[in-house]
């Protein structure tokens, strides 16, 4: 199954954790990262991705995160997908959604994603019969069910 983890996904880890719901959506993201180790999950990223994680302002989450990408995605989608990409995110973006958001969906839509992780609020208000937007610990709920 493949699935599409936003930047605010990656970056769940660095959270200040004395907060519930940001260390549960934290170990749920870690599952997620084991399942996708094991070879449970097919991770797709995409050029959108990489663009807003060479602006993280932190070296060492960007390493990490890079690095991750680079050993475990399975597939990538380019930037020679822009203008099919941009027409998603235009239709996306009429419902309110922030551009960044919409492309980072649109790519997931693209790479026939059947989940897109994130843990912005605002988006996860964003429908789509194409594909799932849930939480990581929504994620981990609906893999349980099914298995």
């Amino acid at each position: 199954m493949r699935i599409y983890l936003d930047n605010c996904s990656y970056n769940r880890p660095y959270d200040d954790q004395s907060q519930m719901r940001i260390y549960l959506e934290t170990q749920a993201k870690l599952h997620i990262q084991d399942m996708i180790r094991k070879g449970d999950l097919e991770l797709v990223t995409s050029y959108v991705l990489g663009y807003e994680n060479d602006r993280n302002r932190s070296l060492q989450k960007k390493m990490a995160i890079e690095r991750f990408i680079r050993e475990y995605s399975s597939v990538y989608v380019s930037d020679k997908n822009k203008n099919e990409i941009g027409k998603y995110a235009d239709e996306i973006m009429k419902t309110g959604v922030k551009e960044k958001d919409a492309y980072h969906v649109a790519c997931a839509i693209i790479a026939q994603c059947k989940y897109f992780i994130t843990t912005d609020d605002r988006l996860l208000k964003y429908y789509s019969e194409d594909i799932y937007l849930v939480t990581p610990g929504e994620f981990i709920r609906r893999m349980e069910v099914d298995l």
